[in-house]
């Protein structure tokens, strides 16, 4: 039986990928407040977790003890992301949040459970001002080359920028991905015409994220960095639709060293839209898992109804930055007590 993660063995054995750890997190603060940027902190428990329609929550519950009220059910954020938003929208201005964030099922060498996300928000900033902002960041934080399970990324040249239509058309043989959105038997005959037969029982989403996990990401960041933007509208619930295609929305991920690092939007601020995406993830998630998961926001929205202010936001799992900062091989590696 291995020794625990406390033991002094295996403690010794992470001391450096740590030490790394709080001089990233150092270097960090002084990126952002040297960009005028406020740190805050907000709830780790929250009415609703997130938006993505495939990422599992822990839930618990509050049962008042002190004073009248009813208990109600609350989660473990996945993200910060709805909080900061409110933030904004009461005039916090530019911030950025060290969040400690849960998600449920989840490990692996690059996954687990309670790890730590780094999320930044500038209203004003554009789309591709957040990129620029974000390569400069990496840039400035982590050593010019880096590598992760034999693949060795040079961040010093410009990072690739790549839409995920240009991206299927490269990778997928030619593939015409927003041709086919939302309609699953057009993608089906796209891919069979690419050579890449679909699964019979594959929604347009199932073949969608199978060809681009199987064909597309194991291609990008490699040799050097690569921002994957324009998403397909329905896989982006909180970004603005691109003005110039609206099949698209103005969603990107960073991809470095074979390692997915961060997911960022040029925030939606239409309350009435948001409303019914948030609705219409709810409805998938059910049919998914057959359980009510959780509800909308209405505070949430709320604020969005106040004013939102156009926003480009980011998250970045900041333990895989420092696995790769660091050289660690896992994501346990950069964590003081991972959860065992």
């Amino acid at each position: 039986m291995p020794n625990p993660p406390w033991h002094p063995e295996r403690l010794a054995a992470r001391l450096p990928f740590l030490d790394r750890r709080a001089a990233l997190t150092v270097a960090t603060r002084a990126f952002f407040t040297g960009r005028g940027y406020r740190e805050v902190e907000t709830p780790c428990l929250v009415p609703a977790p997130g938006a993505e329609v495939h990422i599992r929550a822990f839930e618990t519950r509050f049962d008042p003890h002190l004073g009248a009220g009813e208990g109600r059910p609350l989660w473990l954020r996945t993200s910060p992301e709805l909080a900061i938003k409110k933030l904004l929208a009461g005039g916090a201005g530019p911030v950025f949040e060290l969040a400690r964030v849960w998600r449920n099922g989840e490990v692996s060498a690059r996954h687990a459970p309670e790890f730590t996300m780094l999320e930044w928000y500038r209203p004003g900033l554009s789309f591709e001002g957040l990129m620029d902002e974000t390569e400069a960041y990496i840039r400035a934080v982590c050593p010019p080359v880096v590598e992760h399970a034999g693949i060795r990324t040079d961040l010093t040249p410009p990072f690739e920028r790549l839409t995920m239509q240009a991206a299927f058309a490269r990778y997928c043989n030619g593939l015409d991905l927003l041709a086919t959105e939302g309609d699953t038997a057009r993608l089906h005959a796209a891919a069979t015409t690419a050579g890449l037969p679909p699964r019979p029982d594959e929604t347009w989403e199932d073949l969608f994220f199978r060809l681009l996990l199987e064909c597309v990401e194991p291609a990008i960041g490699r040799d050097r960095a690569t921002f994957l933007t324009h998403w397909p509208a329905p896989q982006a619930a909180l970004a603005r639709r691109d003005p110039a295609d609206p099949r698209a929305a103005l969603r990107f991920e960073l991809f470095a060293a074979g390692l997915e690092l961060a997911n960022a939007f040029d925030e939606l601020t239409d309350p009435t839209e948001q409303r019914t995406r948030f609705e219409e993830a709810n409805a998938e998630r059910r049919r998914l898992t057959g359980a009510h998961g959780w509800d909308v926001d209405d505070d949430f929205i709320a604020a969005l109804g106040h004013g939102l202010p156009p926003t480009a936001g980011i998250a970045l799992g900041f333990d895989r930055l420092t696995m790769l900062a660091a050289g660690a091989p896992r994501i346990e590696d950069v964590m003081w007590l991972p959860v065992t």
